[in-house]
């Protein structure tokens, strides 16, 4: 396992500016250990069970984000550490999050996913839903949720063409709402097959897991 070479490689290739999320879903503790003692700080899961029980294995400084799709009866489970939630895509995921991030007398940073890909199968909010999200009042009473940014998920495909156009989409919007809501500095966009386009389109976040731990490990 080439685990600290890949990630050297990785963070050779991408800006200061941008953070790097090593997305260490379904990879075992000794292989994030051994990206850790490389120097990563900050780790992916998309399963909130195999987060929690990563987080009591390892080192108290690791920043765990959350990036697969939130189940809402589930995130009194991970309250109490993680770092950020990249998939939030309802109003009532918001206010489950603000009210369990009260109970630890914490706040969550979070991120609106957008809907930017072709396929019916992502998950995400249009842009209207966001707009109409940021202006609610409600979200005012919020008081341990930060919304930092945005989040989007490309079409599953080689097709340079369409993946630019989704990626400039949100781009493009983020930096609209921007003027009102200028504390959205965050638009996690950008995997192992798409990252440097992402960034070249403005994403200053990347989910990176098959370029560093290599091909996943499916458990039927």
């Amino acid at each position: 396992m080439m685990i600290k070479e890949n990630l050297q490689k990785i963070k050779d290739t991408i800006p200061q500016n941008v953070t790097l999320v090593a997305v260490s879903k379904t990879k075992p503790i000794a292989d994030i250990q051994e990206a850790y003692d490389a120097g990563q700080r900050v780790f992916g899961e998309n399963k909130i069970q195999e987060m929690v029980s990563k987080y009591d294995a390892l080192p108290k400084d690791i920043e765990w984000h959350m990036i697969g799709h939130l189940q809402r009866n589930k995130v009194k489970y991970m309250a109490h550490f993680v770092s950020l939630i990249h998939g939030v895509d309802s109003f009532k995921t918001l206010k489950e999050i603000d009210k369990q991030a009260k109970k630890h007398n914490r706040v969550i940073n979070c991120l609106l996913q957008a809907k930017i890909a072709k396929e019916d199968s992502k998950f995400g909010l249009s842009f209207s839903e966001i707009e109409t999200i940021l202006a609610s009042e409600e979200l005012k009473e919020f008081k341990n949720i930060a919304i930092v940014g945005l989040m989007g998920m490309a079409t599953f495909t080689h097709d340079k063409d369409q993946l630019t156009e989704e990626f400039s989409s949100l781009n493009d919007f983020q930096k609209k709402i921007q003027e009102k809501y200028p504390k959205l500095t965050t638009l996690s966009m950008g995997m192992s097959g798409d990252y440097p386009l992402a960034i070249s389109l403005g994403s200053n976040m990347v989910r990176i897991g098959s370029s560093i731990f290599g091909v996943r490990n499916y458990i039927a």
